[in-house]
C-alpha cells in the first residue's frame, strides 16, 4: 500500500511539474524537426530564422520542455552561430540556397532574436540549474551590447536591428520597435549591472513613441537626429505598422502592472484597442499616420491582442476577439500566428507571467514546489 501511494505522489508531482500543453505540443510536432531546426513552411526554401529557435527555446522552457530545449539549442549553435555560441551572434536565416544546398542564407545577426535567446538562456539557468545556459546567457548579452547598438545623437544608446545595415546614407537610422520587449530589457538592466541596459531602456522607450504617433506602431521607423522620427515610406512596408508591429502590442500587454513604463506604454497604444473595437478585428496593414486600415489581421493578430486589450481593460473589443477567435481558428501551419498564439495564449492561461523586474515566471516551477 505505501509503494502505491508513493507512486501515486510521484505521478502526481510529476504531473504538477510537466502540465500539459497541445498547443506546444502540436507547433513542435508541425514545425519542429527531431535535431530541433524550427521550419517556416511557407517559403520555397523552407527557411529557418534566428528569431524562430528563441522563441522556440522560450516555449520550451514554459513548457519544462527540457529535450528539446536542449536539441533547439543545439542546432542554434551548430548551424546559425558557426558551432559557438561563446565566440558568434547567431546568423539571421538559414535555408535552402540558390545553388540547392543547405546553410547560412543571410549571415547578419537579429538583435530580436538575440535578445529572447540571451534571455531564455539566463531563465533556463536559474530553473534547470545548469551553469552552462548562464555564462552563454551573459556572453550573449555583452555582444548584443558591443555588436548591435549604436549612440544615437538626441536618441542615445540605442538598439539596432542587426550590427550591419541599418545606418542609412543620410545618417539616419532604421529602427523596429517589435524588436524592444522592455521586460526583457528591465531584465538585463536587473540582472546583468551594466549601465548599457539602462539607457536601451530610455532610448526603446522613446522609439517605440516615436513609431505610433498616433497609436499605431510602425513595422519600421526611421530617426534622423535633426528631423525626428518619420515613416520608412521607402520599405517594403510603406512605413505602415503589421507584422512586425502587432508584438509592439503584444509585449506590453504582458507587461506587469507595477513595471514602471507599462501605464505609459498603454496610454500610447491605446488608439489600437479603439480602432479593434471599432472594426471587429486587428488590421492587417495601418498607416501609422492617418489610421487607414489595409485589410484584416489574421486570428493570430487577434489571439496577439488580447494581452493589450485586457491590459487596457477594452473588454468589448477583448471579448470580440476570443469570439474571432472560436470563430476562426489559426491554421495549424500557419508559423508566425501560432508563434503569436503561444505567447498570447501562454500568457492567458497563466502558464508564465512577467514580474515587474521583467522575469518570465512559470507556472510549473510553482506547481513542482507545491507538490514537492
Amino acid at each position: 500500500m505505501t509503494s502505491l501511494i508513493s507512486s501515486h505522489h510521484a505521478q502526481a508531482q510529476s504531473d504538477a511539474c510537466h502540465p500539459a500543453w497541445p498547443a506546444w505540443s502540436n507547433f513542435k510536432q508541425t514545425f519542429i524537426t527531431a535535431d530541433g531546426r524550427v521550419i517556416d513552411h511557407s517559403g520555397s526554401i523552407k527557411p529557418t530564422v534566428s528569431e524562430a529557435q528563441a522563441y522556440a527555446l522560450f516555449f520550451a522552457l514554459i513548457a519544462n520542455d527540457k529535450a528539446s530545449f536542449d536539441s533547439l539549442l543545439r542546432w542554434t549553435e551548430n548551424n546559425l552561430a558557426y558551432g559557438d555560441l561563446t565566440a558568434h551572434l547567431p546568423a539571421w536565416q538559414w535555408g535552402k540556397r540558390t545553388d540547392d544546398s543547405w546553410g547560412i542564407i543571410d549571415k547578419n545577426p537579429a538583435s530580436d532574436a538575440d535578445l529572447w535567446l540571451a534571455y531564455t538562456l539566463n531563465l533556463a539557468g536559474d530553473a534547470w540549474n545548469e551553469k552552462r545556459y548562464t555564462a552563454l546567457s551573459a556572453l550573449l548579452a555583452k555582444r548584443i551590447l558591443n555588436e548591435e547598438t549604436a549612440d544615437i545623437p538626441k536618441l542615445g544608446l540605442t538598439l539596432l536591428p542587426a550590427p550591419t545595415g541599418f545606418v542609412l546614407a543620410d545618417k539616419s537610422w532604421k529602427l523596429n520597435a517589435s524588436y524592444l520587449p522592455i521586460q526583457v530589457l528591465r531584465w538585463f538592466d536587473h540582472t546583468e549591472k551594466d549601465p548599457r541596459w539602462k539607457q536601451l531602456l530610455a532610448s526603446s522607450m522613446q522609439i517605440i513613441s516615436g513609431s505610433s504617433p498616433k497609436g499605431y506602431a510602425a513595422d519600421w521607423i526611421l530617426f534622423h537626429p535633426d528631423k525626428g522620427f518619420t515613416p520608412d515610406i521607402n520599405g517594403a512596408e510603406k512605413g505602415d505598422g503589421g507584422y512586425n508591429a502587432i508584438r509592439v502590442y503584444l509585449w506590453a500587454g504582458m507587461m506587469h502592472e507595477r513595471d514602471p513604463d507599462r501605464a505609459a506604454l498603454i496610454k500610447t497604444l491605446l488608439p489600437m484597442a479603439k480602432l479593434t473595437e471599432t472594426k471587429g478585428y486587428p488590421p492587417e496593414y495601418i498607416n501609422i499616420q492617418s489610421g487607414e486600415v489595409r485589410g484584416p489581421g489574421s486570428s493570430g493578430f487577434s489571439a496577439a491582442l488580447l494581452p493589450f486589450l485586457q491590459a487596457a481593460k477594452a473588454s468589448k473589443a477583448l471579448q470580440q476577439q476570443e469570439l474571432r477567435l472560436q470563430a476562426q481558428a489559426i491554421k495549424a501551419d500557419a508559423y508566425y500566428d501560432q508563434v503569436l498564439s503561444l505567447f498570447a495564449l501562454g500568457w492567458r492561461e497563466k502558464r508564465y507571467v512577467f514580474s515587474a523586474k521583467g522575469k518570465a515566471e512559470m507556472a510549473w516551477q510553482k506547481a513542482c514546489k507545491k507538490s514537492g
